[in-house]
């Protein structure tokens, strides 16, 4: 007998979904966990960061729309055409995703420009490097969204949280991100060598009255960043903006790491009313806010180290620098490090192993001089 109806159901799509999404889904079960010790109540409400949630939709919208008409790829194409050799370009690859998660976030940063790295290093012969410059895009984007509050989504979040002001945030993460920019370019004079290299010009047509209103929107966003107006001012001028001229990009955003956000508000909320929980993260946090917050982020990821950990401290100038420097080292510890895994895995299947040893040994060797040097920090100021 024909098996007619097995094709009515599969577990493919479902697998695919979830593999795709993991990080979204490990947010959802531990949030669904945490609701069997806390049932819904109404103080669930009192869990999401409105603001944190709106400014990150805005950026993400903006983002997609602007990537939509091409204009990092031009812009960072442009850049990479002034560098005749290999070290060069790949240091253009790599300060282009530092200055783009300043300004885009890290995530954001990474799935613009990593396929740049991979365009610039393919069609000049040159994928040797491609394991260590998507290595260095990677620990770029991580280390150079620190200096901003929308440059890494933790940053976001605690910026809103503890309402730190603006110019008391950037003097904490100045010192690190110096000593970030120091290592990441010394790393590219040593391991790449100035070969040769020309990339092909390609004419590209930029759309400039789309773009220049792309670039108020993004200015808007960052405006609402900055809490130059109230956040849903602006969220209605962009989704407007965007619904009469690109919806597409409306359905381009990253709602993934949306929703993440809000499994992870559920989860570090009701975490945070679990008394015995609370009791072992205040005493650990009182040790050492940045010694804890940093290893929590190599279990758990930056994003829910920062929303869980907020709960349990008042001390933000150690947990800021904590998930932000924890965000190198191990594969899970930001989101960013999984999608440049996923990103050079797809194109190179058969040196996964290879890319996970190089990653380790880099993103290790920062997390150690990144925190000593913060740890001394902390030290010589008493």
């Amino acid at each position: 007998m024909p098996h007619t109806h097995s094709k009515f159901f599969s577990f493919q799509p479902i697998a695919a979904a979830v593999k795709n999404n993991a990080v979204t889904f490990i947010a959802m079960a531990a949030a669904l966990i945490t609701m069997f010790f806390v049932p819904p109540d109404r103080e669930y409400l009192d869990y999401f960061d409105f603001k944190t949630l709106t400014c990150l939709f805005c950026v993400l919208a903006v983002v997609c729309a602007l990537k939509n008409i091409q204009f990092f790829y031009i812009l960072a194409k442009k850049i990479v055409q002034l560098f005749k050799n290999a070290r060069l370009a790949v240091l253009a690859l790599v300060y282009i995703t530092f200055i783009g998660s300043m300004l885009i976030a890290n995530d954001m940063a990474l799935l613009t420009f990593l396929p740049l790295g991979f365009f610039v290093l393919n069609a000049t012969g040159k994928r040797k490097y491609m394991a260590f410059t998507y290595i260095m895009q990677n620990i770029a984007a991580n280390l150079g969204g620190m200096l901003t509050p929308f440059g890494n989504p933790q940053n976001l979040y605690l910026y809103s949280y503890f309402n730190i002001p603006t110019l008391e945030f950037m003097q904490i993460m100045a010192p690190p991100f110096v000593v970030a920019v120091v290592l990441i370019t010394a790393c590219c004079l040593i391991f790449v060598k100035p070969e040769p290299l020309a990339v092909a010009d390609e004419p590209i047509n930029l759309p400039a009255w789309r773009a220049v209103v792309y670039l108020l929107l993004f200015a808007l966003s960052i405006v609402i960043v900055f809490r130059g107006i109230p956040y849903w001012i602006g969220l209605i001028i962009i989704l407007a903006a965007l619904l009469f001229l690109d919806r597409k990009a409306l359905k381009m955003v990253d709602y993934g790491l949306l929703l993440t956000f809000v499994f992870f508000f559920v989860f570090a909320g009701n975490m945070a009313r679990i008394q015995p929980v609370r009791q072992v993260f205040s005493w650990l946090l009182e040790k050492s806010t940045l010694i804890f917050s940093v290893a929590s982020c190599q279990v758990i990821s930056n994003v829910p180290s920062a929303i869980l950990l907020s709960q349990f401290t008042g001390n933000y100038r150690e947990l800021l620098l904590g998930v932000n420097i924890g965000g190198v080292g191990t594969l899970i510890s930001s989101l960013a490090s999984l999608i440049t895994f996923r990103e050079y895995t797809k194109r190179n299947p058969n040196k996964t192993g290879y890319y996970v040893l190089l990653f380790s040994a880099f993103n290790f060797a920062f997390l150690i001089l990144l925190t000593g040097f913060v740890l001394l920090g902390g030290w010589l100021m008493g």
